[in-house]
């Protein structure tokens, strides 16, 4: 089974920038005018999942809550403090997570 989460934005250049630059995956292919739809695949290659990111003349519409996340662990601590710090760099903010249901 393979698995593709698909999102819709206004701005595919600046979901790829965050993705690849700040994030370390890898744009695996994308498309053009495909049914007036632009898009990208981003993920890592050799694994059984990937994001796609659509752009069309479309508004991307979202309305997000706290339980709109998608959450990705770094292996180690030193790759977390690498992600702060690029984040940081490319002035990106953080949020807080609130309190676990596990709790």
């Amino acid at each position: 089974m393979f698995l593709r989460v698909a999102r819709h934005t206004d701005d595919l250049k600046k979901i790829e920038n965050f993705y690849v630059n700040v994030l370390g995956f890898e744009q695996l292919g994308e498309f053009q005018n495909h049914n007036n739809y632009n898009g990208i695949f981003i993920g890592k290659s050799g694994l059984d999942w990937h994001f796609e990111f659509t752009q069309s003349n479309n508004k991307a519409k979202h309305t997000f809550d706290e339980d709109d996340v998608i959450v990705l662990y770094p292996k180690s601590i030193l790759d977390y403090n690498n992600l702060l710090n690029k984040l940081e760099h490319h002035n990106i903010s953080t949020i807080t997570a609130s309190k676990s249901i596990l709790e």
